[in-house]
Order: structure tokens, then sequence, then C-alpha cells
């Protein structure tokens, strides 16, 4: 089986055809979704839906805990997070592939650690650089192999959602040093990293945050630059090699 997993968000529950789902088990809790092997075309990989199927579980609703678990039962070593983020860098327009390499977790209430009962180790992981490893170079290596542009590095600001941000939120994370802004980066990174995954992002511009274009965001405008961009993603991923 697989040790490569890939969790997607919005706009990848459709990009990958499924060979076969299994039902995964934690002390977690339920995760998304069942997990679902998929093929791509150097290697395979697990698939696992982080909003559910269909697409229902609000981001600061999503069961990480159980996700990482389960998928760390199935054998996964490694894991590449498909995450859509606004631009807050002007310089980062829609349709954009980022592969960060910092974040900030703006977000509160979520359970974010393994660690949170007596018969859990107490864990303080090593957290400078969140997103370094093979997968992260294997991304930018694999962009360079597909001949799809990829930004190396930036900062992603992880918002609780699920609504947008207000214009001042936004300065306030430009002034922060971010460059994209999403809902999903934190706890899930942070938690892979304390089950020992290396786990990387490949984000895909969706939008110009708030206040940086005259015109209002639009879910329909969101959905239409993250399907055309998932033919990039799809290109990248099927160049992949460990």
């Amino acid at each position: 089986m697989s040790e490569l997993a890939i969790i997607g968000g919005t706009g990848a529950l459709d990009l990958f055809p499924v060979l076969e789902e299994q039902a995964m088990e934690t002390t977690w809790g339920e995760p998304s979704a069942p997990v679902a092997r998929v093929a791509l075309d150097r290697t395979e990989a697990w698939f696992l839906a982080r909003h559910g199927r269909p697409h229902r579980i609000p981001p600061h609703r999503i069961n990480y805990r159980a996700n990482i678990d389960g998928l760390k039962r199935l054998g996964v070593r490694r894991i590449i997070s498909i995450n859509a983020v606004g631009g807050v860098d002007p310089s980062i327009a829609p349709g954009c592939l980022v592969v960060p390499d910092q974040l900030i977790d703006y977000t509160w209430g979520r359970p974010h650690t393994f660690s949170d009962d007596s018969e859990s180790p107490l864990v303080h992981v090593e957290f400078a650089n969140p997103f370094e490893g093979p997968v992260r170079q294997a991304l930018l290596d694999a962009g360079e192999l597909a001949g799809v542009p990829v930004l190396d590095g930036g900062c992603m600001a992880v918002i609780q959602g699920p609504r947008l941000e207000t214009a001042a939120e936004i300065a306030r994370l430009a002034r922060d040093g971010c460059s994209m802004v999403g809902m999903t980066g934190m706890p899930e990174t942070a938690l892979a990293r304390e089950a020992g995954l290396d786990y990387a992002s490949l984000s895909v511009v969706a939008n110009a945050a708030a206040g940086l274009e005259q015109e209002p965001i639009t879910l329909k405008e969101i959905k239409r630059v993250l399907s055309s961009a998932m033919g990039d993603v799809r290109r990248l991923l099927d160049s992949l090699a460990f």
C-alpha cells in the first residue's frame, strides 16, 4: 500500500478516479470521509476529502486529529495537502500554485494536539519550519518536470472561517508578513508533525483577498478559478517521484 496521502480541499474532490475505498477507525472519532486509493502516473496515493464527500464539513468542524491518525494507521508517511487560499500579496494572482514555507495560526477553539489527556504522551514538537522536508522539495521538482509554474515559498495565514475576511483583516495579515490566507492549514500541519509525518502544502490561489480588488469576491468566481487550476495540480501530481 502507498505511503503517500493527499488531503484535498475545495475543488479537489473529483480530481482523481477512485480505485477503492477504505473506512478508517481512530481513537479520535470518525475522519471526514472514507479514504480512497487513487492512481497517479508515477505512483499511487490515498486520497482523503477534508470537507467530506459530499463537501459539507466547515473548516472549524473538521476532525483533523482523526484524519491524521487514520492516515498514519494506514501506513502513510508522507502527506500532500491541497489548500485553496486567497492571495494577500497582490503579486500572487488567482490560479497560481504556491508551495509555502511558513504559516501563522489565527484559529481558535480547534483541538490542535494529540497530547490532550493523561493517556497521551506529552510531545513538544519542533515547528520552526512547518513545511520543511522531502515532500515539499518533491512538489517543487514535480512542478519543474511537468512544466507547471510553482511559486517557491510564502507565509500562509490560517483563519477560522467559514466566512471570508474583512479588508481590515487582510491588511493586518499583510502587515504580519502573510502572503496568502486559508482556513484549513492548522491544526492539520502541526498534527502531522506530531505524528511524525512529512507534510507539505500545494496551495491554489483562488482569489485576490478582500480589499485588493474593487469587485466583491464571489463563490462562483472562486469555483471557476479552482476548476481551471486543477488541471495544473493534476499534471504536477502526476510528475511526483519519491
